[in-house]
């Protein structure tokens, strides 16, 4: 090890010391992670002299500090027989008894792929052996994260119909900052869409020149040409997911600005917009699957699908039908309330009058509703109402206050609704359950539901614990942190830090627990701390990890964060990722855990 070290950092020390800039570089060069923050402390730390500048010997001490973790080598010196090297069939009980790689032939291939990947040193790969360099560079990588990889792909059945599916969903999607005041932009379009978000909100209004606009209504956003949404969305639609789009319209626009947007719409994403029924889906709701690379649109409809068919051929520019805005009057209500002294603040400063809020008679173009196929927009009146007269291409949007009142649930995956829309520019504990979440099957941004929220029969009862549930025990083992980030309060690269576990799912399975503090250690904290958990119903079950530097006088500060399904975690020594308040890797920030569970 020794000569393997030396031999690849010997060159940069020829001139003598090296300054920080190049120790990071020279790190770099080794595949060593680090945090610049944390590397620049342990530089001033390793520095003897006080000059900015580093001898070879001190270098190799701040390497160690880096890699040479004491929980590291504990499992290494457990099947290493001569504490130096771990031979390849000792790799392969670690994988068969820690790592839960249970085909031992698949093991024996795992072991040899994984010295050739990450054992640095020649000599010992093709003795088929792994230093402990190796060994520590293979519990860093993304093999042993916690998430499973038979996650990051599509792996659910996509044929079932589309109300089987949980589908990623956005509210007020062309915002980026404020909800009544500062930009709209089409980053916001773009950003949702590589997270994997298929349904997108998009409010429209009129504009000047015959042109559509997209902002928030009554409000001071400002306002992007409809036209160029589309263009974005046509261009960022399926770069993540070749899973369907839902473009669900808030329309406010008169209809001969519906026509345009009609035009656009057919314009800019010609044959991937679904503009009629599938051949083999007359009467029900088509699969993800068939759906793949289509555009559809979500808004008011004049009459049925076989109503619209047989119009086809005939000129529809110019046909209209009113319909009532059937916005729900709590909703309403509520939005003006929330406006209210943000207008009047404005309208202080400012010639122009507060707009009129008013119940509105609207009329549809019959050229944008023929292009709504199997997701018509219709009021929610009553459950009883939509099991009794509900079209299977018909949709309810239900407004969160509503929505609580009809069920008492903080999450409303939890009842089978296929579409919770979240603010996806506003980050906090909702935006990081919904990423987590929808980490599952690929990124696709569809989820298959449990069997229980599909079949028409079940008397699932998400208040009340399954008399037939599968429950899962789930044994954490909470070791260490990894360069965790440093408080924004200290004036070095410390934390008082803790770490809190949370179960969310149904109300039976809410749980939180917490570690010890660590003092005055961010970069190296270890709690070695055993959590244990009842999951009733593991299938909408969502495991978060938080890091948070204790502060006594405020609330504590956020440090980190990493949700995933409970279903999706890997048994065995696992690396959590920590991601910021914003949802940005932390790379090289982590925790470092064991996993095991039973069911």
């Amino acid at each position: 090890m020794e000569r393997w070290f030396l031999s690849v950092i010997r060159d940069d020390f020829k001139g003598g010391k090296i300054n920080l800039e190049k120790t990071l570089k020279l790190l770099e060069k080794l595949d060593i992670p680090c945090n610049n923050i944390h590397v620049k402390y342990i530089f001033k730390n390793n520095d003897r002299l006080k000059q900015g500048r580093i001898t070879i010997e001190e270098f190799r001490a701040i390497y160690r500090v880096l890699t040479h973790r004491e929980e590291i080598i504990e499992i290494f010196n457990t099947y290493a027989e001569n504490r130096k090297f771990l031979i390849e069939g000792n790799l392969v009980k670690f994988l068969v008894q820690e790592q839960f790689l249970l085909d031992s032939n698949k093991s024996s291939k795992n072991a040899s792929e994984i010295i050739q990947k990450y054992e640095p040193i020649e000599e010992v790969k093709k003795a088929r052996q792994m230093s402990f360099e190796g060994f520590t560079r293979y519990i860093g990588s993304p093999e042993c994260l916690l998430f499973k990889n038979e996650c990051e792909k599509v792996y659910q059945d996509m044929t079932h119909p589309l109300n089987d599916y949980f589908i990623s969903s956005s509210h007020n999607t062309y915002l980026v900052s404020g909800q009544f005041l500062g930009p709209s932009d089409l980053w916001g379009y773009i950003s949702a869409l590589v997270k994997g978000c298929r349904c997108l909100e998009i409010d429209c209004w009129d504009g000047s020149q015959n042109e559509p606009v997209v902002y928030h209504g009554y409000t001071f956003t400002s306002k992007l040409l409809f036209k160029t949404v589309i263009q974005a969305i046509q261009k960022y639609a399926f770069l993540t997911s070749d899973y369907p789009v839902v473009l669900s319209l808030e329309n406010h626009c008169s209809p001969s600005q519906q026509e345009v947007m009609a035009d656009n719409l057919q314009s800019i994403f010609g044959d991937a917009l679904l503009s009629d029924m599938l051949d083999d889906f007359p009467d029900k709701l088509p699969s993800p699957e068939a759906l793949k690379f289509k555009i559809l649109v979500k808004n008011k409809k004049m009459g049925t699908l076989k109503e619209t068919r047989e119009r086809k051929g005939y000129n529809k520019h110019g046909q209209i039908a009113e319909y009532e805005e059937e916005e729900d009057q709590e909703e309403e209500d509520y939005k003006i309330k929330e406006l209210e002294y943000s207008l009047v603040k404005q309208a202080e400063s400012s010639s122009a009058g507060l707009p009129l809020f008013r119940k509105k008679r609207g009329k549809v173009a019959l050229a944008l509703s023929d292009l709504v196929i199997y997701t018509k927009a219709e009021k929610f009146r009553s459950f009883q109402h939509s099991k009794l007269y509900q079209q299977f291409n018909e949709t309810n949007s239900i407004g969160e206050t509503q929505a609580r009142k009809l069920c008492k649930l903080r999450e409303f995956w939890n009842i089978g609704c296929q579409m919770v829309a979240l603010n996806f520019q506003t980050p906090g504990l909702p935006m990081d359950l919904q990423n987590g979440k929808f980490l599952d099957n690929g990124g696709s941004g569809y989820i298959l539901k449990p069997e229980f929220l599909r079949n028409t029969e079940s008397n699932f009862d998400p208040n009340k614990a399954p008399i037939d549930s599968n429950p899962v025990t789930l044994t954490i083992r909470l070791i260490s942190g990894v360069q965790l980030p440093p408080s924004n309060y200290s004036s070095s690269n410390k934390a008082d830090t803790l770490v809190i576990i949370e179960i969310y799912g149904v109300p039976t399975d809410q749980v939180k627990q917490q570690t010890r503090v660590i003092k005055r250690n961010a970069f190296s904290p270890k709690w070695n701390e055993t959590f244990t958990f009842i999951i009733e119903v593991p299938e909408l079950a969502l495991i978060r990890f938080v890091v948070e530097n204790q502060n006594f006088i405020t609330e504590n500060e956020f440090l980190g964060q990493y949700t995933l399904p409970v279903l999706c975690m890997n048994k065995g020594y696992r690396r959590v990722p920590l991601f910021s308040k914003m949802g940005e890797s932390l790379e090289p920030a982590s925790l470092f855990i064991y996993v095991w569970y039973i069911r």
